[in-house]
C-alpha cells in the first residue's frame, strides 16, 4: 500500500509539473489575501498587530481551500475513466484515495513555504521558539491532510467535474468566514459566536498564534472557553476526529464508484 500510494502520489505531482497553471490556486489566491487583509483591512484593525495576528489565519485558510485540489482531481480522474483503469491493476484501493491526498499535502507545504516568505515581507514574524513554531505547521499541515479527505468525498459525490469545482467551495467558504481566522470570534452576534468557537478552523489559527507567539490588536476581545484556553489539543482533536469519519466514507465511496 506504502509503494503503490508513494506511485500514485508521483503521478499526480507529475501532472502538476506538466501543467504549472494548477498552482496559482495555491500560491497567487493566498499572497492576494495576505496583501487583502494585511493593508486594506488590516489598516483599520490594527495594523502592524494585526497583521501579526493574521498570518495564521491565513495559513489554515489558504490549506482548507487546498481541499479543492482533491476534490477536482479525484472528479477528473473519475470521469476520464483512470480510477477505472487503477481497479484493474494490482494496487491496494486505498492507494488511490492516499497517493491523492499526499501529493496535495506536498502543495499545501509548498504554498506555506510561499506564504511564510510573504508574510516575513509584510511584517510578520514567529516570535516563539523553533520547535512551537514546527509544531504550528504540523498542526496546519495535519489539519490540511485531514481537509484533503473530505475534499476526496466531494469529489468522489459529484456528477461532473465543474459541479466538484463549485461544491468544494460551497462548504468551505461559511466554514473560514464564521471563525475567528480574521476577526475576532467575539464580536460575532450569540449563534454565531458559538459556532466560531467550536469551529476547527478557528482552533487550528489560535493553535498557530499561540505557537509563532502572534499576538491580538489591542481592540480585539480575547477569545474564552475551552476551545481557546486548549487550542493546540482541540485543533489535534479536530483533525483526528475528521480523518476517523472521512477515511472510512471516502473508502466506501470509491468501492463504490470503482465498481459500476
Amino acid at each position: 500500500m506504502v509503494r503503490d500510494s508513494a506511485i500514485v502520489a508521483y503521478r499526480n505531482l507529475l501532472t502538476i509539473l506538466r501543467v504549472p497553471t494548477l498552482l496559482v490556486t495555491a500560491t497567487i489566491q493566498p499572497l492576494m489575501f495576505v496583501f487583502l487583509f494585511a493593508y486594506i483591512f488590516g489598516a483599520s484593525l490594527g495594523g502592524s498587530q494585526y497583521r501579526e495576528f493574521l498570518l495564521a489565519g491565513i495559513f489554515t485558510q489558504t490549506v482548507a481551500f487546498n481541499a479543492a485540489f482533491t476534490t477536482v482531481g479525484l472528479a477528473n480522474d473519475l470521469h476520464k475513466g483512470i480510477i477505472d483503469r487503477m481497479r484493474t491493476l494490482p494496487m491496494s484501493r486505498l492507494a488511490v484515495l492516499m497517493g491523492r491526498t499526499l501529493s496535495d499535502l506536498v502543495v499545501n507545504i509548498l504554498a506555506l513555504a510561499v506564504m511564510v516568505a510573504c508574510g516575513y515581507a509584510v511584517g510578520w514574524r514567529i516570535n516563539g521558539a523553533v520547535m512551537d513554531a514546527v509544531l504550528a505547521f504540523g498542526v496546519i499541515l495535519l489539519f490540511a491532510f485531514a481537509m484533503s479527505w473530505v475534499g476526496a468525498i466531494t469529489g468522489l459525490i459529484s456528477p461532473s467535474v465543474e459541479v466538484a469545482q463549485s461544491a468544494g467551495l460551497i462548504w468551505l467558504f461559511p466554514l473560514t468566514f464564521i471563525s475567528s481566522a480574521f476577526i475576532s470570534g467575539e464580536t460575532l452576534p450569540g449563534p454565531l459566536r458559538t459556532v466560531a468557537a467550536w469551529n476547527p478552523i478557528t482552533a487550528v489559527s489560535a493553535a498557530g498564534r499561540k505557537l509563532f507567539g502572534n499576538g491580538s490588536p489591542p481592540s480585539f476581545t480575547p477569545a474564552r472557553g475551552w476551545p481557546a484556553d486548549h487550542c493546540v489539543e482541540y485543533s489535534l482533536y479536530c483533525s483526528l476526529a475528521i480523518l476517523a469519519v472521512a477515511v472510512p466514507i471516502a473508502l466506501l465511496r470509491y468501492r463504490k464508484v470503482a465498481s459500476h
